[in-house]
């Protein structure tokens, strides 16, 4: 029996793997949910209190988008069977140009994230906001306090990794605008797979996820 760990994207609940279904006599998944981080806290320090929610030796873990990185960071701290990429990067190399540019500029920093704090004023100033895409983020995005995604923001395109960890395996769509597959080296490719592809192409990953983990 394998025990499976899933961490979701960034302000994201584990609702988004709602759909996921991995055969029961081989495999138990696991939720992890976001915490809220101190002010500057480290992402090590931080990781470590996560890990406080994993409870099982070898666990494999499965992270999407800022959810990998951090998956890719527990796997630093414990002993892990696998660890699985979804819709993320393995590395700062990967990142697209406009996310280095927010870097460098520190662009992101003043960012308005205290509107996503209170949703409907968000979408009051963004009539462009299309209803099923409002559904969506009303249905799959949980934390909304600016603690939380200021540092998660600043802590993501400060990531420092290097190189990728050596028992990673990334699923990657072709068509995520969030990191685009052009940047992306050495993946399992999802044929229309957007940022989102764990949502909508659930099946795909019920499909094969099996494998993948057990191979």
């Amino acid at each position: 029996m394998k025990h499976v760990y899933l961490m979701p994207g960034m302000a994201a609940s584990p609702l988004i793997f709602e759909n996921l279904k991995l055969p029961e006599k081989d495999f138990t998944i696991h939720n992890l949910e976001w915490i809220i981080p101190k002010v500057k806290e480290p992402l090590t320090t931080y990781v470590a209190r996560l890990l406080e929610h994993v409870k099982h030796e070898n666990p494999v873990l499965i992270g999407v988008s800022f959810g990998g990185v951090i998956v890719q960071e527990m796997a630093k701290q414990i002993d892990v069977d696998k660890v699985i990429l979804i819709s993320t990067v393995k590395s700062k190399k990967e990142f697209p140009r406009r996310m280095r540019f927010s870097k460098v500029t520190k662009l992101h920093k003043i960012l308005p994230t205290r509107l996503v704090e209170n949703f409907d004023l968000l979408v009051k100033y963004n009539p462009g906001f299309a209803p099923k895409k409002i559904e969506l983020y009303k249905k799959y995005l949980s934390v909304n306090n600016r603690i939380y995604l200021n540092w998660a923001l600043d802590t993501i395109l400060n990531w420092d990794q290097e190189e990728p960890l050596l028992n990673s395996i990334h699923i990657h769509g072709d068509e995520d605008p969030i990191f685009p597959i052009k940047y992306i080296n050495d993946c399992i490719i999802v044929p229309g797979g957007t940022h989102i592809m764990i949502i909508n192409r659930f099946r795909w990953f019920n499909d094969h996820l099996p494998d993948i983990i057990l191979s």
